[in-house]
């Protein structure tokens, strides 16, 4: 029975050939060196939770159109064993794009804000305006806010106390406003101005405020805090500026929308760079530094500073812990993902098979 299913996977990625799906990522994908390897080859596989992970991968699976990748869907369904079900249908694969693996943290900000202005709640949180939609790259973060191109146009979700945690609120993606009844609005990444994001971290590297080592989402909110002056050109250093859309229909005890407008999962979901990895893939995730992790995880989400086929962001969850620990994360280590076999294989060159 799974042999034969095995064999309808197979037809199923060569049909997903026939009509012209792409086997790859994205269109950096010419650029990348590819290595096949074995599940033996991946540190602490054999002790992870594999059902956790399966659980977190059939949430966004049934999104994934390819036909090879249906396949593997249903099977997951029918309810395999976890660990079998991934070593008979996948094989890693390391991609190399010549830039080191760096591995960062995200979660999902809970701030204080109002429905309507105040003294107190005066910073507002955007919907994307349809010229932003079409005119790539639109205004950078200094005009959005002080141009007046926002005023009275029904673009706002709600205001805010803090202007720095509205920063980080753009970089994460997604959070929860607190209202002062006690109700929360959920919003959700909507899109951007079209800018690059700046590291303002690197710029108070570069003005010799900081050492590397001592850069941190808390540390970056405390030295704004004392410098408002300067701290505001710091925030104005990042041209991009992050658009939001309300969803407040999804439970409270599930996680924020990701990329694939599906729950994302605490310690179980990953943000990449879709040019390179497959959104809904299965990613195998060896994290080095100080507390290193060793993780099957399911890529999810993404984000305007995730860039590179090694560059992984971790979700730590909802709230000021998951913050803390996710806002200290700068690792090393290596980055793998699992593709169904023959998907794998034929990135390989002739000589390497």
């Amino acid at each position: 029975m799974v042999l034969g299913f095995y064999r309808r996977v197979v037809c199923a990625f060569r049909i997903s050939a026939i009509i012209g799906a792409s086997l790859l990522a994205g269109p950096l994908a010419s650029e990348v060196k590819y290595q096949v390897l074995s599940f033996d080859e991946l540190e602490g596989w054999a002790e992870d939770d594999h059902a956790a992970a399966l659980e977190t991968f059939l949430n966004t699976c049934k999104d994934m159109k390819d036909p090879d990748w249906g396949a593997v869907c249903s099977y997951a369904q029918s309810g395999p064993d976890p660990r079998e079900f991934f070593e008979l249908l996948f094989r890693p694969v390391v991609m190399d794009d010549g830039k080191e693996a760096l591995f960062t943290g995200y979660f999902e900000p809970e701030l204080d804000g109002s429905l309507t202005r105040t003294d107190r709640y005066r910073f507002p949180v955007y919907k994307m305006p349809k010229e932003a939609k079409t005119n790539r790259p639109w205004l950078p973060r200094r005009e959005i806010l002080e141009s007046g191109v926002m005023d009275g146009r029904g673009l706002v979700i709600a205001y805010v106390d803090d202007p720095v945690e509205l920063f980080f609120l753009q970089i994460q993606g997604s959070g929860r406003i607190r209202l002062p009844n006690g109700q929360a609005v959920r919003v959700g990444y909507r899109g951007s101005n079209g800018h690059n994001y700046r590291s303002i971290g690197q710029e108070l590297v570069r003005q010799g405020i900081y050492q590397p080592h001592q850069v941190s989402a808390q540390v970056i909110k405390n030295w704004v805090r004392r410098n408002p002056v300067d701290g505001k050109e710091l925030l104005y250093h990042n041209p991009s500026y992050v658009f939001f859309r309300e969803v407040s229909k999804v439970p409270a005890h599930k996680g924020p929308l990701g990329a694939m407008n599906r729950s994302i999962t605490t310690m179980r979901t990953v943000a990449v760079d879709p040019s390179f990895v497959r959104l809904g893939s299965p990613v195998w995730i060896e994290k080095d530094g100080k507390k290193p992790l060793r993780r099957l995880m399911i890529a999810q989400d993404t984000g305007s500073a995730i860039k590179g086929a090694q560059r992984a962001d971790v979700f730590f969850g909802t709230g000021d812990e998951a913050g803390r620990a996710a806002g200290t994360l700068r690792d090393p280590g290596r980055l793998i993902v699992l593709m169904p076999i023959q998907r794998a294989y034929a990135l390989l060159p002739e000589s390497a098979i």
